[in-house]
């Protein structure tokens, strides 16, 4: 165990999962890898339910896989600080807190970790410190990203190991689909996994592949995207269970998974939907072709984090090969209601898949070599104790 032995994790949960995910995977790794204490706290726990489904979401406080999990709220009482302190993406650690903090003889490291970026202008901020305007506090801004001069992202030990297995054997396959209430697709269907934040793309989407010459399975877990699929449908609605077929296009409702579980419903698919910041890095890791939904922000400031990312992560791609990404990723990420248009789009993208693979499995590597997140924040908090 460290010298920064104990973490308290400040999660407020605004983005719905995004937030709670990517606190949860980093508090799980810093207890499982790191072997460090560490206590949660979130403000949303029928949310956090949904990625961990034997979490009791009345209860003040639980202990999930070595971690202590405790309800915030206005009221919390904190009867101790630890050595280091996270506050995940915004949360604002509470004043009563930070007194406590500020009353130790050495205080601890306060660390603000940032929502993850591939814009060049985070590299020059990571790591920067901001000293408390009242306490004697000092907060470093800590960039999640993708370059050796960001704080890299989440990756637990042995995942490639795991994947690896799973793709390589048949009956894993077979298993983790039966986990999520699916069927077997067609032998020849394109599997696709869908998880976004709706929209008038996905209709459009969902009729170029019924209209298609090649079958395409979507297994969407049910959340923002069912309202569409059920439109589509002509339903009023769809739930976990729903299996539905139109031309050359069958869709599957599924119920939501842990967290371990929709990883290898990653692996599983051909081609992966994800959207916010958590299931986009997971994508990322199964290596397979890839479509980003971001996160829409106030004045359009979403538009130059996609682009960066496009940059970023196309530098190897040729020219045609990355402008043909681009724009299925600029009319998925619009809400291009033209079947015609998304649908040609789509057929341009998809038959990059074999390029797209190969680049994937190098892209991985080279965020391999960065070292993973929850390693460089144990790094940093060291050398600040």
């Amino acid at each position: 165990m460290s010298t920064a032995a104990r973490w308290d994790i400040f999660c407020s949960v605004v983005d719905h999962f995004g937030d709670i995910a990517v606190s949860w995977r980093l508090a799980r790794q810093l207890h499982a890898e790191h072997g460090l204490a560490v206590r949660l706290f979130v403000d949303d726990l029928a949310t956090f339910r949904r990625l961990w489904p034997g979490l009791d979401e009345t209860a003040d406080a639980q202990r999930i896989l070595g971690v202590e999990v405790l309800r915030w709220h206005a009221g919390t009482r904190f009867d101790s600080v630890a050595d280091v302190v996270v506050d995940a993406f915004g949360s604002r650690t509470p004043d009563a807190y930070l007194e406590r903090m500020a009353a130790r003889t050495r205080p601890p490291v306060w660390l603000n970790l940032e929502y993850l970026s591939a814009e060049d202008w985070i590299e020059d901020c990571h790591r920067l410190a901001s000293p408390h305007p009242r306490l004697p506090l000092t907060r470093y801004f800590f960039f999640p990203g993708f370059t050796a001069r960001t704080g890299g992202v989440l990756e637990e030990r042995g995942l490639a190991s795991l994947r690896a297995a799973f793709l390589a054997d048949a009956a894993a396959r077979t298993a983790a689909l039966e986990n999520w209430e699916a069927t077997a697709p067609d032998p020849d269907a394109i599997v696709v996994s869908l998880f976004g934040y709706g929209g008038p793309a996905v209709g459009a989407v969902l009729q170029a592949w019924a209209a298609g010459d090649q079958s395409v399975c979507v297994l969407a877990p049910e959340g923002r995207v069912s309202p569409d699929i059920a439109r589509f449908f002509d339903l009023p609605r769809v739930s976990r269970g729903a299996r539905l077929r139109r031309g050359s296009l069958e869709v599957q409702v599924l119920p939501f998974r842990s967290q371990d579980d929709y990883d290898r419903l990653l692996w599983a698919s051909d081609c992966n939907f994800v959207r916010g910041e958590d299931s986009f890095v997971r994508a990322q890791w199964a290596e397979n072709p890839f479509v980003w939904s971001i996160y829409l922000q106030d004045g359009a400031a979403h538009w130059p984090k996609l682009h960066a990312f496009l940059d970023r992560y196309g530098a190897g791609l040729e020219p045609q090969a990355l402008w043909n990404v681009r724009e299925f990723w600029r009319l998925w990420n619009r809400g291009e209601p033209s079947p015609e248009i998304l649908g040609a789009a789509w057929q341009r993208f998809w038959n990059l898949r074999e390029e797209l693979q190969a680049h994937n499995a190098g892209w991985a590597a080279n965020l391999r070599a960065n070292r993973d997140l929850a390693t460089n924040l144990v790094r940093f908090a060291i050398e600040r104790l």
